[in-house]
């Protein structure tokens, strides 16, 4: 299956990040390569473009997108908190603007092998980098039922989650949990019929997130954005789930992630932004129709200062 991706909130995205027609943009999370194409295609003959993503399938149908822009375009294979090496091994040290679309691309959760979703029975993987490290198979059958539980309320913000750990664990001292219709039929017991989706959802999200460090992740590029967007450069979010909706709410309204605004020595508040969007921006009526997946879709936006 070719890589395809219906980019969330389109126009705008790229429309928050007043694009400069010589300016110098990074899209952190490249996937298919739509926001960057839009981006691209406004830039002028000095403008340029860098694309991060660390999935090689993205990397391969996202150069194939925009390699009719030439070098107006670089592609670099790495995850967006890496953001400010890779860009000074590029030799750049200021940008104009910064994109993050935290979505799963609709070609991993469609890849069953990927093992992203409950939908399909397939391999327990959920890793967005294919070429290492731990799998959500090492997550459900290595963690113990206390820290499992954890994992499963921070990020996937379940109730009951201690009961949740103990059906893991009785199925998996049975047998190791390696497949994701495993793991549906070992969370039976505890799963709400009357909104079993929603439940797995939640369950595989929390999983994902803490087999790819997704929020240690964005943090970091957040804080590497105010270290490389120079005064008046943009930043947009969009996120899926609260837990990093509020992550950029935060940052964006005081610039640390427990939202404590600080105030100077008269009273007056003291902040690396200024927020363009006072309440986020959410899909359309006409894009929920195009594309479903897009429903749950946060964008923020905001200028440094």
């Amino acid at each position: 299956m070719g890589f395809e991706h219906k980019s969330v909130l389109l126009f705008e995205t790229v429309d928050g990040l007043n694009i400069k027609p010589d300016g110098i943009y990074v899209d952190g999370t490249l996937g298919g390569g739509g926001h960057a194409y839009e981006v691209a295609s406004r830039l002028g003959e000095n403008g340029s473009i860098i694309g991060i993503d660390q999935d090689a399938a993205a990397i391969k149908a996202a150069g194939e997108r925009l390699k009719d822009f030439g070098e107006k375009v670089t592609i670099v294979r790495s995850n967006y908190c890496e953001m400010k090496s890779r860009l000074q091994e590029l030799g750049i040290d200021k940008v104009d603007g910064i994109v993050l679309d935290l979505g799963v691309s609709s070609y991993q959760l469609d890849t069953a092998e990927r093992g992203f979703t409950y939908r399909e029975d397939a391999p327990l993987d959920m890793r967005m980098n294919r070429r290492g490290g731990m799998t959500a198979a090492d997550v459900v059958n290595g963690y113990d039922a206390d820290t499992l539980a954890q994992v499963l309320k921070m990020y996937g913000e379940l109730d009951t989650t201690w009961k949740i750990a103990n059906c893991i664990e009785r199925a998996r001292k049975i047998s190791e949990i390696r497949t994701t219709g495993e793991l549906v039929a070992a969370v039976a017991p505890c799963t709400p019929k009357k909104e079993e989706a929603k439940f797995l959802t939640k369950l595989f999200q929390a999983l994902r997130i803490e087999v790819n460090g997704e929020m240690e992740a964005l943090k970091m590029a957040l804080e590497q954005s105010l270290k490389v967007l120079r005064p008046g450069g943009r930043l947009v979010v969009i996120s899926y789930h609260s837990l990093e909706d509020r992550l950029v709410k935060n940052f964006f309204k005081s610039g640390n992630f427990d939202g404590k605004v600080e105030k100077d020595f008269y009273g007056h508040i003291s902040s690396p932004f200024e927020v363009v969007t006072r309440k986020a921006v959410v899909p359309t009526d006409e894009e929920l129709v195009r594309n479903s997946r897009s429903r749950s879709a946060k964008l923020r936006a905001a200028i440094k200062l």
